[in-house]
């Protein structure tokens, strides 16, 4: 079976001074909100906390996504599934050994998932994909919106949809940065099946067209599973 493309709309492109505005825009049109969190540790950048995503929670229906960038992620799983939260998805930089975020995530009813930056090698998640629900392969460095496509990370993609499908796994594959009408295409291609976009979508005239184009796009290279996976 092809795994159906889903489109992620990062909020760190939207508009602040009317975020709830531009989230209710799209909605409709939205498989997910991905939603960055950054400690100003980890990333040398500060963004989105438990306020904004308790305030999102209040006016959206969606899924929210939210990207942990932070150095010590237990420390907020509680808080952020009181606050909204879908699911979270942490760095293998910060805990080389998921697990035990994994059992605290689960405890608490939230969906899990791990991060890869583009200079880490696939082999590090690896080992933990059984505990996910989605990973996550970062195609520009964290931390900062706007950066181009990382396009040698790719192979990283390939390698984990071939290792998810041949175990069998119902886990998603999603690819983070520089996504566009230029890039998603060789995403699909490679075997993500989640695409996260911010300016791509909240910095073009009409959103909802840049959504329609960017599943257009992906869906267009559709490609069969590998090996034993549904």
């Amino acid at each position: 079976m092809i795994r159906p493309v889903r489109i992620a709309a990062s909020i760190l492109a939207a508009d602040f001074a009317r975020l709830g505005e531009d989230v209710a825009r799209v909605e409709p049109f939205l498989d997910l909100l991905h939603v960055d969190v950054m400690d100003g540790h980890f990333v040398p950048n500060i963004s989105l906390g438990l306020p904004v995503i308790r305030s999102l929670r209040a006016v959206s229906n969606l899924p929210f996504d939210c990207h942990l960038m932070i150095t010590d992620p237990a420390d907020y799983v509680e808080a952020l599934s009181g606050a909204g939260a879908t699911g979270i998805t942490v760095h293998m930089e910060a805990v080389p050994d998921p697990t035990g975020v994994a059992r605290m995530a689960r405890e608490v009813g939230l969906e899990f998932g791990v991060v890869i930056n583009p200079a880490t090698p696939f082999e590090t998640m690896d080992p933990f994909l059984e505990l996910c629900d989605i990973v996550l392969v970062m195609s520009v460095e964290p931390g900062f919106g706007g950066q181009g496509f990382i396009s040698s990370v790719l192979a990283k993609v390939e390698a984990a949809r071939k290792a998810i499908d041949n175990r069998g796994l119902d886990v998603a594959l999603e690819i983070d940065g520089g996504i566009g009408p230029d890039t998603i295409g060789a995403a699909r291609s490679a075997g993500a099946d989640v695409f996260v976009a911010g300016t791509a979508i909240f910095g073009r005239p009409d959103p909802v067209a840049a959504i329609s184009e960017l599943r257009d796009i992906a869906s267009s290279r559709d490609r069969p599973v590998v090996g034993g996976g549904d």
